[in-house]
């Protein structure tokens, strides 16, 4: 949040404010495409002769550039006014759909999406920046619910709409349908939108910005080799450990930067219990809601035989349910605070990926559609107040930096969930192939082995859900106070 913020009366309780609606529609519209290639895979798998390793990247690749990225956007929008951020982050968004509409091969279309995913980065801090200047902090957790419309539902309702999309062509009309929309909602937004900040001259170190995208990058992409057979065990473990180096250099990159006030990622955030507390629960919500994303397409489509609109149809009202529910949650924090709301979300995440481990090529379609709705319930029940309290108890002057942390190890976490569920997966199902078992039996059983990993990995979310608070703390009774500094340029998302 840069410290040239316009002071401003705080809108009457009950409305949010125009620009923070402007912003929420423009990052829905963004976000979605986040997962609207899930339901593609398949497709892409025939069209352009890809595996399901190498087509999964079209989603991995676009966390991944959004978790490199979004560490830069707090210097970048402390140079530009919030009407120029908003213009550049949606052009480049807008070249990003167009090239990835007419990429004549896999790698071109790979480099639309990171395009894509460059303009989206920059949306999602502007957003929760702007919402931290104009929102109150006693009617944050009612604007933080409409504000979930876009940051999860959105990418809940992607393979909805991408299988009622892909139901009438190719995958290509995923983004010739985006684009003339996000079009119309940028010139709109540069109509109506204000400027909430005046540009700042500021630096950054970029050594920890390269430094961070090959450590992710470099992590994620060593567990997706893990899958690939053929020597591709022994190559993922010495880039996974490559990744894992690197971001421990990172790490001791910040730690010494934070001596002289300007860090990329201030890592004293971490001291503050609440904020550990809900980066941990938000990361593992996304690496489950991911995964499952990820493979339920391939069930319904490649072993239940289900076109992509039937698909989206079937994981339609658990998105909607997500979506509905934001607002409501939002008011029930503000009121009874989080322990109605967090325990349970993340107690039903557990179920929710525990029933889908026994999946079967007969689980009737109705247990597949509820446990997909329960999963979305408790992920919209578990991430509002999760941010809300997060943020809230970190000091006015970390907010950039938690924010950054929060939205990058949100997406890095997506970005393992895809990659860890696929590699499981695979794995399993072509040690089986190899071991004379028949090919649909094989991936049944590779896609149960994944789905027990999500569900043993969620339990984390459970006990750490259990150690929440119910309110958001002032910052100083959960540690000693950091010196009031200049914020740093980094900001992120929620």
């Amino acid at each position: 949040m840069t410290t040239a913020s316009r002071e401003r009366p705080a809108p009457p309780a009950g409305r949010t404010p125009a620009v923070v609606r402007l912003l929420v529609l423009a990052t829905f519209v963004v976000i979605l495409n986040e997962t609207i290639m899930v339901n593609a895979i398949p497709r892409l798998m025939d069209s352009l002769g890809v595996t399901e390793q190498s087509a999964q990247w079209v989603s991995t690749a676009f966390m991944l550039t959004m978790a490199a990225v979004i560490p830069v956007t707090g210097w970048f929008l402390q140079r530009v006014t919030t009407r120029q951020a908003y213009a550049i982050a949606m052009g480049v968004f807008l070249a990003g759909t167009a090239l990835s509409a007419v990429a004549p091969s896999f790698e071109v279309l790979l480099l639309g999406r990171v395009v894509q995913a460059a303009g989206t980065a920059v949306m999602m801090p502007l957003l929760m920046t702007t919402l931290m200047v104009v929102v109150p902090q006693h009617d944050r957790g009612r604007v933080m619910g409409n504000v979930t419309l876009a940051i999860s539902v959105a990418p809940a309702l992607g393979p909805a709409v991408s299988g009622l999309i892909l139901q009438l062509g190719s995958w290509r009309l995923l983004f010739l349908v985006v684009l003339p929309i996000a079009g119309l909602v940028t010139l709109f937004g540069l109509r109506q939108l204000e400027n909430i900040s005046e540009p700042k001259v500021s630096s950054i170190d970029w050594l920890s910005v390269g430094v961070a995208a090959l450590g992710f990058g470099g992590l994620v992409y060593g567990l997706s080799l893990f899958g690939e057979g053929h020597g591709g065990v022994g190559t993922g473990v010495g880039v996974t450990l490559a990744g894992l180096a690197t971001i421990a250099l990172f790490v001791f990159r910040q730690l010494r930067l934070q001596r002289d006030g300007a860090p990329l990622m201030d890592l004293r955030t971490l001291r503050h219990r609440t904020y550990t507390l809900s980066l941990v629960l938000m990361s593992v919500g996304f690496l489950a809601m991911l995964g499952s994303m990820i493979l339920l397409p391939l069930y319904l489509q490649n072993l239940r035989g289900l076109s992509p609109l039937q698909t989206g149809l079937l994981v339609m009202p658990g998105g909607l349910v997500m979506g509905l529910l934001g607002p409501t949650i939002g008011k029930a924090f503000d009121r009874f605070g989080s322990r109605p709301l967090v325990l349970p979300g993340a107690i039903g995440m557990t179920v929710a990926l525990g029933g889908f481990t026994q999946i079967s090529t007969t689980m009737p379609f109705w247990l597949v559609l509820a446990l997909h709705t329960l999963l979305m319930v408790s992920l919209a029940a578990t991430f509002t107040p999760c941010f809300t309290l997060g943020m809230g108890g970190l000091p006015p002057h970390l907010y950039s930096h938690g924010s950054s942390m929060l939205g990058t190890l949100q997406q890095v976490s997506a970005a393992l969930g895809t990659a860890l569920v696929v590699t499981v997966m695979s794995a399993r199902s072509g040690r089986l192939v190899a071991d004379g078992v028949e090919a649909v039996p094989a991936q049944v059983s590779g896609m149960k082995l994944a789905f027990v990993v999500a569900a043993l990995i969620s339990l984390v979310a459970v006990a750490v859900a259990w150690k929440l608070p119910n309110r958001v703390p002032a910052p100083d009774t959960e540690s000693p106070a950091a010196p009031e500094v200049e914020p740093a340029p980094a900001a992120g998302k929620a």
